[in-house]
């Protein structure tokens, strides 16, 4: 069946991990937003529906015990929800209570129950007894007593990201970049690729740049460069699949020359091209090429 879109109402107990998931969700290219009132749901679905918010990949809503309509709410939802022909799933989020009460101490912020003459144990209790309800109607209940906030990302990215994208879940940025202007400090990966034949000492290329074909025919026009590339697709067709499961949601890799207009921006391209191929989301960056 095609649905419309994707909705994902995440719940649980306070100081179980609801604002980290939503993170997570966001990351995953959802439209989040936590804490908005239950009867606000089905207008924000008709928002939603409107083009101007087709761009996400789906809606992910936090709800907690302030917000959670214990009447007739959830049926009337389901029953639109199904109508609408969205997709949607109830995540409810668990921890212990020992585990409960030691993040609170950390954080030193107060339960959303907690009021004068109640303490923070009866607040938790009373949460579990009310919330009981909505976590028999949950479609998947994760116990984070024992999860860090990494095992947490990998759980849920493992359940929603897609199956025709390798890592839907990670973005990875490409930039190319000149020496002599600097590394950037922001890449996790540097390449220097310095060592590969430099367009620059031939005059019919040197005003040309690294997105014209014959530059980087030239640049990859031998045995070792050729191989070199070869290389490079194995190196990442096997280590990005690694990052995405220990949780990483964005990876950029810098490819350096010295000007940052010839070596750089065709080893760019060229990667980019490749990990398009292979469903990667792409984003491409040419950072010194006009000043190279």
């Amino acid at each position: 069946m095609n649905y419309t879109f994707s909705l994902v109402l995440i719940s649980g107990l306070s100081g179980a991990g609801k604002s980290t998931a939503l993170k997570v969700f966001e990351d995953l290219g959802f439209f989040c937003i936590d804490g908005l009132p239950f009867s606000l749901i089905k207008p924000l679905i008709e928002l939603f529906e409107q083009n101007s918010l087709k761009k996400y990949r789906g809606l992910a809503l936090g709800i907690d015990i302030r917000q959670f309509d214990f009447g007739s709410g959830w049926d009337e939802l389901e029953s639109t929800l199904k109508k609408r022909n969205v997709y949607f799933e109830l995540i409810f989020l668990e921890a212990s209570e020992e585990i409960i009460v030691k993040r609170y101490f950390t954080t030193r912020r107060p339960h959303p129950l907690s009021s004068e003459g109640k303490g923070l144990e009866k607040a938790i209790l009373e949460e579990k007894q009310k919330l009981s309800v909505l976590r028999e109607k949950a479609h998947l209940v994760i116990d984070t007593t024992f999860f860090s906030i990494h095992d947490l990302r990998r759980t849920l990215q493992e359940k929603w990201i897609c199956h025709d994208s390798v890592c839907a879940g990670l973005r990875v940025h490409l930039i190319s970049f000149g020496f002599k202007y600097g590394v950037p400090l922001e890449a996790d990966i540097v390449l220097d690729l310095r060592f590969l034949p430099n367009p620059y000492f031939k005059e019919e290329l040197r005003d040309l740049s690294g997105q014209e074909k014959i530059v980087q025919e030239f640049i990859y026009g031998n045995k070792e460069s050729k191989k070199f590339l070869e290389k490079l697709k194995e190196f990442l067709e096997f280590t990005l699949p690694l990052y995405a499961k220990e949780g990483r949601y964005r990876l950029t890799i810098g490819f350096g020359c010295t000007g940052g207009r010839h070596r750089s921006v065709a080893t760019t391209e060229l990667i980019a091209l490749f990990l398009r191929e292979k469903k990667y989301l792409i984003s491409v960056e040419h950072r010194h090429l006009e000043l190279g």
